[in-house]
């Protein structure tokens, strides 16, 4: 009953909340020829790229839990912790080249790669050209929609991707009877058989890769007419003079958990793909269509955004209004605005599915082989896809991200004791996959500087904290969070040692910045240390919030002891030489002053160690930072400095960064001679790291929620970054720690109306237009200020 009382609250707060937002729709007069030009749709298992071309629609399908490989092997790294003294013994003399090379040894298998499903075509047998063409993805709804002419007949097309019914669905209409005349196939890149029957083909294949060890699927697709006649071919339908036609795709596949044989333990997909096509007969297509529009907007319309000065503009593209953007240094609220509700919309349509959270491409690629695998990097990537989850009143997203932590918190165990020789707890590294793996990656042979990082795991679980922080429920936070959280913790005591050189202290060793890399004062080139300030960072935020944990459970009482007298003792930050924060134990200089990472600042952000307000001297040393940094850098970076700026009350910075983030971008095969090719954001809105991750879609969301408001539990403080460009405006639905939802408006950057609404109850002080507030509020009341 208490999680229906709540959610009836979200929901009744959230009434208000839509109706004066603008329509949020990206729009094209051309259809795609490129990936990044696709507009993407997902029910947060199932996706697909609609490219929209009228002679021959193309849909690249996705099933995010189509990947190669088999679960690991929990034997994997024997005993490769032996030579982690080893290390330390070089570290500690110095040798740093001969520590670089060791670490090698302590390098396991890179993941496996996330796979493409199938393509769906749509051949068009209809003559003449084509004009009055409009694409568009109307991210109110989650609907795909594609209208143009042909001689006299206009010819229109739906798209969507439901999340209750798991499917995708496929329109066909016209304004005359009798002119839907196409052919439908589907292939793909991966082994697989087509076979079409009675209005139906269905596809059988598995993932690359010995097909007795590999992953299988079931895809089936179904065509319903209404007029006309459906032909069957060897592996086609052939729709014939119909009036509509919809199709219906489903698929399933073995993956049957991370610890389960995709052949021996699979799931029975063809039986399960059978049933879900079989539900099609339950509805009819707006049936299914308002369907899936209800789920959607109950997440969705929860929050709205509006800008002073933002207009739908139905004269220029959504690539047009990009790249004018770019061009004139940044002047469109609606663009803003939409690229933060995209944010939104990518989250919902990515991350549904138990224990398999959004990938690097979220759930969308047509490539046989995604860049970096389209795997989960946890050195930041996968971090940053869920940081604007709580905030931008997306909580249940986060499920998916709560099952694959506890599936690495089980392998991670074998990790620990084979490779760093630690029996408590668990550890996770740079690479992962479906199957959860989670040893250092290289094969013993690529870079320490990705390959050679245990920090995973600690750094995942803080957005298990969060959650809790923001929702305050006790019962998560027994059975999910603080589990996980203290297993982490477990390693990191053990992994922890005391500094030969500063007796008392805490640090680690090995160490290293993730991807980023020095030169000491002896001039040596390398990435392996000793006592490195991001793993600190990452330590020094678990163990304080396991502690805040064990203190809001009111257990372990000894355990709490010990996290607080650790915490006492780990090595500070400290200012460099050139008044920033230094990276490494020593004040070396980084090898490259501006690189993309910024590791050692997450104590700023996502974390909360370094604040304006109680450590102003390392705020300072910050700042300087990102100025040494600058503001070049690629999409996923761009997107984490906008939140580090924000956190430092930069408005002007955060909002000039926000604005590099909108630089226009090139489809990665596009030859022209204007070609663009940078971080920024390619014509789809999709992130340009590049090529495509989606987590600086995520990253530029949670930043304009961070410039808007920031909270802490006991604070909310309301537009501690607003920039000048928004002046007045308003925000409804935003989420703040404690269990609080913020509704303000704004003029001239003060607070002219807000209300706090509890979720839970309590206290909290708000922050506003230089003065404090305290105010109390009982569940689900709420107070005007």
């Amino acid at each position: 009953m208490k999680k229906y009382i709540l959610t009836f609250l979200v929901i009744a707060l959230s009434l208000t909340v839509s109706a004066s937002q603008l329509p949020m729709r990206l729009w094209y007069n051309s259809p795609a020829q490129y990936f990044e030009e696709s507009l993407p749709i997902g029910n947060g298992k199932l996706g697909a790229l609609v490219y929209g071309n009228p002679d021959q629609d193309i849909l690249y399908l996705n099933d995010i839990t189509f990947w190669t490989g088999k679960p690991v092997n929990p034997n994997e790294g024997d005993d490769a912790y032996k030579y982690i003294p080893l290390i330390r013994q070089e570290l500690f003399k110095e040798n740093y080249k001969e520590a670089d090379i060791l670490q090698h040894m302590v390098q396991g298998h890179n993941s496996e790669n996330y796979q493409p499903l199938s393509t769906l075509k749509i051949n068009d047998y209809a003559k003449g050209s084509v004009s009055n063409y409009y694409r568009e993805l109307d991210i109110d709804s989650a609907i795909t929609k594609i209208k143009y002419t042909r001689g006299d007949v206009n010819f229109y097309r739906e798209y969507f991707a439901s999340n209750p019914d798991k499917l995708i669905a496929i329109h066909l209409s016209a304004s005359k009877k009798a002119s839907i005349n196409c052919e439908i196939l589907l292939t793909g890149q991966t082994p697989h058989k087509v076979k079409a029957s009675d209005k139906q083909i269905t596809m059988l294949g598995n993932a690359i890769g010995d097909p007795k060890e590999s992953i299988h699927f079931c895809s089936i697709l179904k065509a319903d007419n209404k007029g006309g006649k459906i032909e069957v071919t060897d592996s086609t339908l052939q729709i014939i003079n119909a009036d509509e036609a919809t199709l219906y795709f489903v698929n399933e596949t073995s993956f049957n958990g991370f610890d389960k044989h995709p052949v021996n333990e699979g799931a029975d997909y063809i039986e399960n793909a059978t049933n879900d096509i079989w539900h099609t007969i339950n509805y009819t297509y707006q049936q299914f269509r308002e369907r899936h529009i209800s789920d959607y907007r109950k997440i969705y319309s929860r929050l709205s955004l509006n800008l002073n000065g933002a207009k739908y503009d139905n004269k220029r593209t959504t690539e047009q209004q990009l790249k004018d953007y770019t061009a004139n240094g940044g002047n469109n609220k609606y663009l803003e605005t939409l690229y933060f509700q995209y944010g939104r919309y990518l989250l919902i349509s990515s991350s549904r599915t138990p224990s398999v959270p959004a990938n690097l491409q979220g759930l969308w690629t047509p490539h046989k082989f995604s860049p970096w695998r389209g795997n989960y990097t946890v050195n930041i990537n996968l971090e940053e896809n869920y940081w604007h989850a709580e905030e931008a009143n997306l909580s249940e997203m986060v499920m998916p991200l709560d099952g694959f932590i506890s599936s690495l918190a089980k392998t991670g165990k074998y990790t620990a004791e084979h490779y760093y020789g630690i029996n408590q707890g668990w550890c996770s590294s740079h690479n992962s996959d479906i199957w959860a793996m989670s040893n250092p990656v290289g094969e013993k042979q690529e870079s320490p500087e990705w390959s050679n990082w245990n920090m995973g795991g600690a750094w995942l679980v803080n957005t298990l904290w969060e959650h809790y922080d923001f929702n305050r429920d006790k019962k998560y936070l027994h059975d999910t969070a603080y589990p996980l959280m203290k297993g982490a913790s477990d390693f990191m005591l053990k992994w922890l040692i005391e500094n030969p050189k500063k007796k008392g202290e805490l640090i680690t060793a090995p160490s290293t910045s993730p991807e980023n890399e020095y030169v000491n004062d002896k001039g040596y080139h390398g990435t392996t240390c000793y006592g490195g300030t991001a793993d600190l960072a990452i330590i020094r935020e678990l163990l304080t919030n396991t502690l805040k944990a064990a203190q809001a459970l009111n257990t372990d009482k000894s355990y709490q002891d010990s996290l607080t007298s650790t915490i006492k003792r780990l090595h500070p930050y400290t200012v460099g030489h050139m008044g920033d924060i230094n990276e490494w134990y020593y004040d070396w200089d980084d090898y490259d002053f501006q690189h993309r990472h910024q590791s050692h600042l997450i104590g700023l952000y996502p974390g909360h160690q370094i604040t304006v307000a109680t450590t102003p001297e390392l705020a300072k040393a910050a700042t300087r930072t990102l100025e040494i940094k600058g503001d070049k850098t690629t999409g996923w970076s761009t997107g984490w400095r906008i939140n580090l700026w924000a956190r430092l009350h930069r408005a002007d910075m955060a909002y000039h960064i926000f604005q590099k983030l909108l630089t226009y971008v090139s489809p990665d095969n596009y030859k022209g001679a204007d070609r663009k090719h940078s971080g920024g954001t390619y014509p789809n809105l999709f992130d340009a790291h590049p090529p495509f991750q989606i987590d600086g879609n995520f990253g530029g969301t949670a930043g304009v929620c961070e410039m808007l408001m920031q909270s802490d539990g006991n604070t909310i403080q309301l537009l501690p970054a607003c920039p000048s460009a928004w002046k007045t405006g308003s925000i409804k639905g935003l989420k703040a720690r404690g269990g609080y939802i913020v509704n303000m408006e704004w003029k001239n950057r003060k607070i002219i109306h807000a209300e706090i609404l509890s979720t839970v109850g309590g206290t909290v002080k708000v922050i506003y237009n230089n003065k404090v507030k305290t105010i109390t509020l009982s569940k689900g009341k709420k107070k005007e200020i």
